[in-house]
């Protein structure tokens, strides 16, 4: 099976008129021939040498950053997040980074700092950039913590939008995303919104939205700001969150999901509340985009064109794997299929979340799916414990469903998953540890999840706590103040003290008398002290430390 062949170099930006708009700003048109314009400007600040590492929070600047790299035959770097001690690990290669906040920590590297220039003149001529220019490095945490790399020919990015620019053009019955302006919930910097923002609009004729909302409000305010035809690049979970905020929205012709899949209940009542055709996107890092659905037409996923799927046995073990038109190269999927053909496919769930309860196996995806189906559940996933009860592991449900009972969310699911499958506990919680993009972290979601059934003022400290790092490396040794963390994490579960100590308690007497290593068990316990709360954080018998909190005075309570 062969790839498209690339082309020695193409376009920066696909054919369009360069006097028509390519971004809005602030409820402003910036035409194409000002955004070359103003990158090219932005190249002739860079460094001569170097890896940009792109921070910019508004999406115009991310835009120019990228162009402006493109122009120099530089190739920037997304890392997985914008820690300080993540910066500083890519500082041995050369990276420098772009930011739109002159006051962000980027971990000692050299910074550039992003600004449109209003003095640049427009460009008359579309630069060409190389084929084999790996245009974007893509660094996603392995499970070492330590940033796997995955690098972007900007020739196989030409194709992997083209081919997506046609197929959203066709699903919406359009014969061109000329037009459309799309707002965007996802940062550029997820490899989902950088493809359906930025290059949708550089290399598929769209137009975007220089913002990044994230509470209804602002979606709806963001969407109302920009011209019909109008686009809203979001994930599931603000997407429902939209929903059930029950905001007015201006017509919207599309809306595209990604990350998690989408029941057609939701997708359903998103095309009714927005009047456009609901889109979802499969992909993943190692491949791009894969394959689209219109959710509301049936649960068949459809490869992009030149895409082909097949199943082949690796280590006795069946696995899925994708070549043809952008990727150039055989390459496995992390997800089961059930192929009905070289090009459509149903998707049964991730190879490392598969679960096998009582003989049966099943999914957390496809758990997670119809828990969120349920009506009244805002948000929810399951978690896989390691304990057994009866011998056999089960599954626990966490949701966001502040009208059901736990004995609602059990009946509903019966209809719903197989017996073995429902869980026997359903755990009320706040909201779950979602990221930006509305994805539950293996390290974030484990904690979580281990903190949420552990008993009153238990908690256990796992090496993967955030912490550890940086105190101290090769020595991790638990910070007081996340102690202290806990201590006031167990105030808040118990409303009769916490009663005792006002608005803004005060931590008097502290002493840490022992350390905190990695996989340690403790125990917070609190009593009533004088008109204060006492505390002890315990490791088994052992008091690892203790003091007293009071309540805050009036001055610290209204400063």
């Amino acid at each position: 099976m062969s790839a498209t062949p690339l082309p020695h170099a193409s376009p920066l930006l696909a054919a369009r008129d360069l006097a028509a708009p390519l971004a809005w700003r602030r409820g402003a048109p910036v035409s194409a021939a000002r955004f070359l314009g103003q990158a090219a400007a932005l190249a002739r600040q860079m460094p001569a040498a170097g890896q940009p590492i792109n921070l910019c929070q508004d999406r115009y600047l991310f835009a120019l950053g990228l162009a402006a790299a493109l122009m120099r035959g530089q190739t920037s770097l997304m890392p997985p997040n914008a820690l300080p001690e993540t910066m500083a690990r890519l500082a041995a290669d050369g990276a420098y980074a772009l930011v739109d906040d002159a006051s962000l920590d980027v971990g000692g590297l050299q910074r550039l700092l992003v600004q449109p220039d209003e003095t640049a003149a427009d460009a008359t001529q579309v630069p060409d950039i190389p084929a084999d220019l790996e245009a974007v490095r893509l660094l996603t945490s392995g499970s070492t913590g330590a940033p796997q790399p995955h690098g972007k020919r900007w020739g196989a990015l030409v194709l992997n939008i083209a081919a997506e620019a046609a197929r959203l053009a066709e699903l919406t019955g359009q014969p061109s995303l000329a037009g459309l302006t799309l707002v965007g919930t996802v940062p550029p910097q997820h490899s989902y919104g950088f493809e359906s923002t930025v290059l949708l609009a550089l290399l598929g004729g769209a137009c975007f939205d220089a913002g990044r909302p994230f509470y209804p409000a602002d979606i709806a305010a963001s969407l109302a700001e920009v011209p019909a035809p109008r686009g809203l690049v979001t994930t599931p979970f603000h997407l429902k969150t939209l929903l059930l905020a029950e905001v007015p929205l201006p017509p919207v012709a599309l809306l595209l999901s990604a990350t998690a899949p989408l029941s057609p209940q939701l997708a359903q009542q998103a095309e009714q509340a927005t009047g456009g055709a609901l889109v979802e996107i499969y992909g993943c890092t190692e491949a791009g985009q894969v394959a689209t659905r219109r959710t509301t037409a049936g649960e068949t996923w459809q490869a992009l064109a030149g895409l082909r799927l097949w199943r082949e046995e690796a280590g006795g073990e069946e696995r899925f794997c994708v070549q043809g038109g952008h990727v150039l190269e055989p390459t496995p999927l992390a997800d089961l299929l059930a192929l009905t053909d070289a090009t459509h496919f149903r998707l049964l769930g991730r190879v490392n979340d598969l679960i096998h309860v009582a003989g049966k196996r099943s999914s957390l995806a496809h758990l997670n799916f119809h828990l969120n189906r349920i009506s009244g559940v805002e948000d929810g996933a399951f978690w896989m414990p390691d304990e057994q009860a009866d011998g056999v592991s089960r599954p626990v449900a966490f949701v966001v469903a502040p009208r059901l009972s736990a004995r609602d969310v059990i009946d509903a699911l019966r209809a719903r998953l197989e017996p073995a499958f429902v869980p026997r506990r359903v755990v009320h919680v706040p909201a779950l540890p979602r990221t930006a993009t509305g994805k539950l972290t293996a390290q974030d979601w484990a904690r979580f999840a281990r903190d949420a059934l552990s008993p009153a003022g238990h908690y256990v400290v796992g090496s993967d706590h955030p912490a550890f790092p940086g105190h101290f490396p090769g020595q991790p040794v638990l910070p007081g103040v996340s102690l202290l963390a806990l201590v006031m994490r167990t105030l808040d579960g118990e409303p009769e003290l916490r009663a005792r100590l006002g608005a803004v308690p005060q931590i008097n007497n502290v002493k840490f008398i022992s350390p905190v290593l990695p996989d340690t068990e403790l125990q917070v316990q609190l009593q009533p002290q004088g008109s204060g709360v006492g505390f002890a954080v315990l490791r088994g018998d052992a008091t690892v430390a203790k003091g007293l909190l009071t309540a805050g005075s009036a001055s610290q309570e209204h400063p």
